[in-house]
């Protein structure tokens, strides 16, 4: 395998980390390098004042017997996640008082039968199976979009594969349709409720709403808590942790305050990676867990064409406004649900809509006893952060002071006295989402998922792997694992290696999605 060693991952994400793990398993010379102080990027848990905050993502699925993160478990001898199973996985609140729970299990039809009727049953009925065949193609870690001969006869496989196992239902022409058309196809004249509901969750999940989000993959996003939420103990970064221990226990390494400043290049070819430390690490494959926009700026001159055409800003896509508290315990019910989205009004975003994050009541490394960490969030647009931060840094307070005080105000729907009781509050803008996690202009969340035909390919140049939410799947930190898993498999396949994972892929794509961790 020498041919592509040393291999450097840039970015100790989950995508990344996954990737880094498997190739070290592998035998490969591997080392991650990570410009924060912790790994996890996006979905990492920081430390502030006696409190563990989760700094994006809170969201945690896929850990069920045959998901994502136990295919990723058993390719890497991951004995187990320090993970428990939250039910219900959340509770959204619609303007008008109306509360719907968002249940894995039966309960979950009475839910939908007594807020929205039958139309919400058939809806959600569609969204079911729908998800159901789009999840068993996705566990099969399909090369999409192919970018090798061997890839698309790999996807061949794997989609002939996929048709076999129900071919009645996976050649019906509604199923194919479906991978044209928006979610919203399915939501024709259906009650406004409905449509606001689905519109919330499509947002947190597909990074846009029912109108453009692709059905295929809508439905998929929509499926997460069906397919079971965890909490993980000292917060959503323990999955990187894991992960890290992963690469180390099979020789690689992970080295945090390293950020890079470039990749150098060598007549058309990278040979090294340098830090702002100032330190260089040699590189024959490097695997960048980032961005395409950070990308192109680590590439400089040697950025290939579809780097070149980006957009000087990440278009489209969001930032977040976030709020991070530290509150005292007493204000929150007994077994209250730990993931809540408080929707106000539309349009969704800027504050119209939010989500809350509690962290556990067991969790005691979360908060100092009797204290409970919360973070809130919302979708909010890049540009006018950015553009108040450089020309108006008063405009720019006051716009943070008045989206926090909406923010909060709206939370206190679930946490009545929240802010009477809070200790902390910490508010964050693109702005600081950028400083945090290095990601160009606080961009978050991957693109829109509106079609499945406009998604990029890991490969970006012969020796240069991209990772993370910019590939296909997607969000989450499911998706990306599989992203991982699928760029560890395609540089192994390149050097000969046999396909560490298949077996682990193959005999997991078809493990009951009922089976809820």
């Amino acid at each position: 395998m020498t041919q592509l060693e040393p291999i450097v991952v840039i970015g100790a994400g989950v995508g990344g980390l996954t990737t880094a793990a498997l190739l070290a398993k592998a035998g490969c010379d591997v080392t991650v390098l990570e410009a924060h102080v912790y790994p996890g990027g996006c979905a990492g848990t920081f430390f502030h004042k006696n409190y563990r905050f989760e700094a994006g993502a809170t969201l945690a699925g896929g850990f069920y017997p045959g998901g994502p993160m136990d295919i990723v478990a058993r390719a890497l001898d991951i004995a187990s996640w320090p993970a428990r199973a939250d039910e219900p996985a959340m509770v959204v609140h619609l303007p008008d008082g109306q509360t719907i729970a968002r249940y894995g299990d039966e309960r979950r039809w009475e839910e939908y039968r007594r807020a929205f009727g039958e139309t919400g049953e058939t809806f959600f009925r569609w969204q079911e199976a729908c998800a159901d065949a789009l999840w068993d193609l996705a566990l099969r870690a399909p090369a999409w979009p192919p970018q090798s001969p061997g890839e698309v006869a790999s996807l061949v496989r794997d989609g002939l594969a996929w048709l076999a196992a129900d071919l009645r239902r996976r050649l019906h022409p509604p199923l194919l349709a479906d991978a044209f058309r928006p979610v919203a196809a399915h939501l024709q004249n259906a009650p406004h409720a409905l449509c606001l509901f689905v519109d919330a969750q499509l947002l947190i999940a597909a990074q846009t709403t029912s109108a453009y989000a692709n059905a295929l993959y809508g439905a998929a996003a929509l499926d997460l808590p069906r397919r079971g939420v965890v909490h993980l103990q000292g917060g959503i970064g323990a999955i990187a942790e894991t992960l890290v221990d992963a690469v180390r226990r099979h020789g690689g390494k992970v080295l945090l305050r390293q950020e890079v400043e470039r990749i150098v290049y060598e007549k058309g070819e990278p040979t090294a990676v340098v830090t702002r430390r100032g330190e260089r690490f040699p590189a024959r494959t490097v695997v960048a867990n980032l961005p395409p926009w950070n990308i192109a700026r680590l590439m400089g001159d040697h950025a290939p064409e579809a780097l070149r055409r980006l957009p000087e800003n990440p278009e489209p896509g969001w930032g977040a406004f976030t709020v991070y508290v530290g509150f005292d315990a007493g204000i929150v019910e007994p077994d209250a649900p730990l993931h809540h989205q408080v929707i106000e009004r539309e349009p969704l975003g800027e504050g119209n809509s939010i989500f809350l994050s509690l962290s556990p009541d067991w969790d005691e490394s979360r908060a100092p006893r009797g204290r409970r960490a919360l973070t809130i969030s919302t979708h909010t647009a890049l540009d006018p952060w950015w553009k108040l931060f450089r020309f108006d840094r008063r405009r720019y307070e006051q716009r943070k002071a008045h989206y926090l005080e909406r923010i909060l105000r709206s939370a206190e729907r679930v946490l009545p006295g929240l802010r009477a009781h809070a200790d902390l509050i910490l508010p964050g803008t693109p702005v600081t989402f950028q400083r945090f996690t290095r990601r160009m202009r606080g961009w978050v969340g991957g693109f829109p998922q509106t079609s499945l035909f406009r998604t990029w390919g890991p490969r970006l140049d012969r020796s240069l792997w991209m990772v993370g939410d910019s590939i296909f799947p997607g969000q989450s930190t499911a998706a990306v694992a599989l992203g991982g898993l699928r760029v560890a498999r395609a540089i192994l396949a390149e050097a000969g290696a046999p396909d560490a994972v298949a077996a682990h892929r193959l005999s997991a794509a078809n493990a009951p999605a009922s089976e809820a961790a």
